[in-house]
């Protein structure tokens, strides 16, 4: 699904050279829950950006349904990502003057869906986040947890193969977080989705088939848990 090859970014800050990651090589297969954990500055958020597309590698590639991104032009990695890949935030980036329903259909109109079927799928995926109650509702109405429902129901909506998560839960409570956390394991495994999670917490990462831990920006070990044969370092 996702083939990291011998990625490297250095930023330059003036005459510094910083290094954000030094030769990252790693395989993420179809339907797996693979979290990077590490603190701030580690480099993850980095990794997760450069997978998205949201950054090009200084050096190596990543190829992702295989399509090499970093070799793509803007518009051509725009339309690849409204195609294959949601995201869910750790600050829920939702449209403050659209409403729930509004919000997640948002990804169903860049695909082109007709306004009643992607109401009707937008409703559908409210319902199961538990928001029935909610669709007329715009973000400063909601409490922190139901926005984040809002921004998971969004990313799925399309049922993209890969969904990218970045600190998903880093602006809840523990209780919160628990059934935030559930909600994304339940709707990846029913989409049969590859879920790629970015944390500095422990806790999270425990959700996932397997720890990929970054430090420095290099990886540091990788923790199996069972997962799918042939995943792992290359």
């Amino acid at each position: 699904m996702v083939n990291i090859q011998n990625v490297r970014k250095v930023y330059k800050i003036g005459e510094e050279r910083v290094v954000a990651l030094n030769d990252i090589s790693l395989k993420i297969h179809p339907e797996e829950i693979c979290c990077f954990l590490g603190t701030s500055g580690s480099g993850k958020s980095t990794l997760l950006n450069i997978m998205a597309g949201l950054e090009k590698p200084t050096k190596g590639t990543i190829t992702i349904q295989g399509k090499k991104i970093e070799k793509m032009s803007e518009k051509e990695v725009t339309k690849f990502r409204q195609k294959n890949i949601g995201f869910v935030f750790q600050s829920y980036n939702l449209l403050p003057s659209l409403t729930a329903l509004e919000n997640v259909s948002l990804p169903l109109t860049f695909r082109g869906v007709p306004k009643n079927m992607r109401d009707r799928i937008a409703m559908e995926m409210l319902e199961s986040v538990g928001l029935k109650k909610h669709i007329a509702h715009k973000p400063s109405q909601m409490s922190g947890g139901q926005q984040q429902r809002v921004g998971i129901a969004r990313a799925f909506v399309s049922k993209p193969p890969i969904v990218f998560a970045d600190e998903p839960t880093g602006n809840l409570d523990s209780k919160t977080t628990e059934e935030v956390m559930s909600l994304m394991l339940n709707m990846a495994r029913e989409y049969k989705q590859t879920l790629i999670l970015v944390t500095h917490d422990k806790s999270i990462a425990e959700f996932a088939d397997r720890i990929v831990y970054i430090l420095d920006g290099n990886i540091e070990k990788v923790e199996e848990k069972g997962l799918m044969k042939g995943a792992g370092i290359e």
